[in-house]
């Protein structure tokens, strides 16, 4: 509570007397949502290092600037720096809520970012958290321990997104994150974050068909299937668990893409072209001779149309592709691969 750049951090409502003890109440409650894989930002019109001193300083903050994935602080628009924000996270803006006890902030975020949820506050800080848990805006069924990680991952991604601006080259800034990927067959430990991918991604999601842990499962174990997950790393961090395809063989000859799904973290680093380098060499191995694929599109998934014919895939009909293993060419990939035979 109050304004950090005019009270100064000793006037500033936060603790355990009076108001302050709602925006302490507040704050635990988003650090209980951080620990469960829900991104914080922040996004601030004031100096950076203004914003950022009662993170720094004041000791009864229960936020802390390792809390915050992307914190961003100058004099303009806030939908501006909330455009700014999704682009380091990488995410759709349906997926993102505001936060502002301002109501004139408030209303320029709805006009100019409509897809954002921005709740309407009540007047009195001590109503915030009864009525922000009320409106059920961030529950999800599971969470993995791969949550746990996501603040850092994301701030990992901020610092990428630094790098990339002071290089022009898109090869060159490539080459210089050091990528290294492991691919390989669906492993046990790996089984829930799996499923979870299926049910929660939207944006790279070829067909958006959603399995359960169960259906992982049986998975690895029917010799019909081919199954890849891609764990990535580069100079700056790990990705985690980061692509997952299932392969359905049809016949002795022909295969078929049944889900592919990948985080969008990873987009324009060559994970794709990398991925399918190794579903070909492995289906080669199986003698198949044929790889079909389809996109069912929905609402969300516009990102993936021309995942297939990018890939040298042949379009046959609406939104189905072909593609004859033996003419394929390997793309050349800057991410340095480990990877395991099916």
């Amino acid at each position: 509570g109050g304004i950090i750049g005019d009270d100064g951090i000793e006037n500033i409502h936060i603790g355990t007397l009076g108001i302050g003890k709602a925006y302490s109440r507040l704050q635990k409650w988003l650090k209980e949502l951080k620990n469960r894989g829900i991104i914080l930002a922040v996004c601030s019109k004031n100096e950076e290092y203004i914003a950022k001193l009662p993170f720094l300083n004041h000791p009864e903050m229960v936020l802390t600037l390792d809390d915050i994935a992307v914190f961003v602080a100058n004099w303009n628009s806030k939908a501006d720096n909330i455009n700014h924000i999704q682009q380091i996270l990488n995410i759709g803006f349906d997926s993102m809520v505001f936060l502002d006890d301002n109501p004139a902030e408030r209303e320029i975020v709805r006009n100019f970012l409509p897809s954002v949820c921005v709740p309407e506050l009540p007047i009195d800080p001590a109503n915030y958290l009864p009525f922000l848990i009320s409106q059920n805006l961030f529950e999800t069924a599971t969470y993995t321990e791969n949550d746990l990680g996501r603040t850092r991952q994301y701030q990992e991604e901020a610092k990428r997104v630094e790098l990339s601006k002071s290089i022009t080259n898109m090869c060159d800034y490539l080459i210089s994150l050091g990528m290294k990927a492991k691919i390989t067959s669906f492993q046990e430990v790996d089984l829930e974050r799996i499923a979870q991918l299926t049910q929660r991604s939207n944006q790279f999601n070829l067909r958006t068909v959603r399995y359960s842990s169960a259906d992982i499962v049986n998975f690895t174990e029917d010799h019909n299937y081919i199954t890849a997950s891609v764990m990535m790393e580069d100079k700056f961090g790990s990705y985690g668990l980061i692509s997952a395809v299932v392969i359905k063989i049809v016949n002795k000859h022909e295969a078929f893409i049944d889900t592919w799904i990948m985080s969008c973290r990873v987009l324009k680093r060559g994970v794709e072209e990398t991925l399918m380098n190794y579903l070909v060499k492995q289906l080669l191995l199986r003698n198949i001779v044929k790889l079909n694929g389809e996109f069912i599109p929905t609402k969300k998934n516009e990102l993936v149309r021309n995942l297939l014919s990018n890939l040298g895939m042949k379009q046959t009909e609406v939104d189905k592709f072909e593609l004859i293993l033996n003419d394929y060419t390997s793309v050349l990939s800057h991410i340095n691969t480990e990877e395991n035979e099916y």
